[in-house]
């Protein structure tokens, strides 16, 4: 056999994407530089520019280096790369071959999630592409480089993970002193004053209140929404647009009664940020009067039976439960008194000189399917003149109604419950001094909590008792004032005047039996 002869060729170590490099004798590194700061305070912006300086200057000066560009996340979180545009952007900037070296001051700058960390680094080590750590000295494409990177990654991560927990510790902290934090620049209805405590924004506050009033009278969220958007009406981020979302936000906020509840949702994972609503995992804490209020309690109050009311629905004789729907001031108010279902608006249009005609029809009558009831229909018109007359008969004199008015009033009153309350009020007090003296790991703790529990429903439902007394008072009120503010007779109909004052409507063949708000009902002749 010949002699064989081997040629040993060296190796030679390149790094870069670029294959047009290959074989250059003094090929130039594309290189880039990634820096973040993660908060937004004054002394980190000035670590920021400093950093973006840096690397401006050291890889401009560098013999064998082009700059491609200092990628720069500035108030970025690193526990995730979800939000670091500038990051994302230097990653797709390699992927499409554009740079071979990225320079970082450290692991923690870089990722302090140990998965993402590792994940681009290979990533990046696939297209032959290094990323070199100042502080720590390591340099991917060494041999030794990913051991000494899953560790220190590892403890990058701890380190995040550390600073969250102190980060959760000092807002359980803030929370047992009772502190509230508002950002009041999104938040309808409130200011800040110099020493940072929320105050009433006068002009704001009549939207607010406008909001709660009009979703009373009927109006839903979404018709609230669109007539403070036709308006050109602002909202809290100052945007004339108004979406229903918005509106049903306010009308469970509890701030807006001078409370405040704390730590209604937590986070669940520091590294997504991920954050649930917290329903009983962490301790939660109300604040009362910490505030000036906007909305007054009771009015609160029978605002949140009025949305649990919308969400049931209405359940009729048949078995049915028909759905909240307000297109109309006589939506959810016209009932059936043959089958007792609710009754619907249908528009009929005509070529000839009547044009549209609109009436309203029992439901249960109009079912083409399956007709089981002869509930008379009644226009639209009729409907309004009705209203009208109703209104009429209590405006013009009528002692007896007035009376009675009165005698509603006094009924409702209780004095006894006032009393009840109070006393559930102080037993509250003093188990919530018994619970701040517990660990919440001891048996004594558990057993006040369930006490706790326990006089808290009490008190709740005592609470829903004085809320119908005092909703049944004010729609009493309501009525007195609208009968001494109008000492003529109507002659218009006016749809406010249905929202806020009749309840029902039931129609019978020659009547329709007309019950307002506060209970009491008369017949007008069709």
């Amino acid at each position: 056999m010949p002699n064989k002869k081997m040629k040993i060729i060296p190796a030679r170590r390149r790094v870069g994407s670029n294959p047009e490099l290959i074989g250059e004798e003094t090929p130039k590194l594309r290189v880039a530089a990634y820096c973040r700061v993660s908060t937004e305070y004054e002394e980190q912006n000035s670590s920021y520019q400093t950093q973006v300086s840096h690397y401006t200057n050291f890889i401009l000066n560098h013999d064998g280096w082009d700059l491609v560009k200092v990628y720069a996340d500035d108030g970025i979180s690193g526990t995730n790369t979800k939000k670091r545009e500038q990051f994302n952007q230097m990653i797709d900037d390699c992927m499409v071959g554009k740079i071979d070296l990225i320079i970082t001051k450290s692991i923690s700058r870089f990722a302090r999630n140990t998965l993402d960390c590792l994940q681009y680094i290979r990533k990046l080590k696939d297209k032959n592409i290094g990323v070199y750590f100042e502080k720590e000295n390591i340099k991917t494409t060494d041999a030794k480089g990913e051991v000494l990177l899953t560790i220190m990654a590892s403890l990058a991560q701890q380190e995040s993970q550390s600073l969250s927990q102190n980060v959760k510790l000092g807002l359980q902290y803030r929370y047992q002193q009772g502190k509230v934090q508002v950002n009041h620049h999104w938040f309808l209805g409130y200011t800040k004053d110099e020493e940072g405590h929320l105050i009433v924004d006068p002009e704001q506050a009549k939207t607010v209140k406008r909001i709660y009033y009009e979703y009373l009278e009927g109006y839903s969220c979404k018709q609230i929404a669109w007539r403070l958007t036709t308006e050109g009406i602002p909202n809290g981020a100052g945007n004339t647009k108004w979406a229903d979302s918005n509106i049903a936000s306010i009308l469970r906020n509890e701030k807006y009664i001078g409370d405040a509840l704390l730590q209604k949702s937590y986070t669940i994972d520091f590294l997504t940020k991920k954050r649930i609503r917290n329903q009983g995992i962490m301790p939660q804490y109300y604040i009362k009067d910490d505030h000036e209020a906007i909305i007054p309690k009771d009015l609160f109050r029978r605002v949140q039976e009025e949305r649990k009311r919308r969400r049931a629905g209405v359940k009729v004789p048949c078995g049915k439960k028909r759905h909240y729907n307000n297109r109309t001031c006589f939506s959810l108010k016209v009932f059936c008194g043959r089958c007792g279902d609710i009754y619907h608006r249908v528009a009929y249009n005509y070529s000839n000189e009547h044009g549209q005609v609109v009436k309203w029809l029992c439901i249960t009558g109009h079912d083409h399917d399956l007709v089981t009831c002869h509930g008379r229909p009644i226009s639209e018109r009729q409907l309004k003149e009705v209203c009208l007359a109703a209104f009429n008969q209590i405006i013009k004199p009528n002692k007896a109604f007035r009376a009675k008015l009165q005698r509603n009033i006094s009924h409702a009153i209780n004095q006894v419950n006032e009393e009840k309350a109070t006393q559930l009020d102080r037993e509250l007090d003093r188990l919530q001094i018994l619970l701040v003296n517990q660990s919440p790991h001891s048996k004594s703790y558990e057993k006040i909590a369930n006490e706790f529990a326990k006089t808290q429903q009490q008190r709740d439902e005592l609470q829903t008792i004085l809320d119908q007394q005092n909703e049944e008072i004010e729609k009493n009120v309501n009525l007195q004032k609208f009968i001494d503010a109008n000492s003529k007779q109507l002659n218009k109909f006016d749809e406010h005047l249905v929202r806020q004052l009749i309840k029902k409507i039931t129609i019978q063949e020659t009547y329709c039996d007309v019950e307002f708000q506060n209970g009491d009902s008369l017949k007008i002749n069709l």
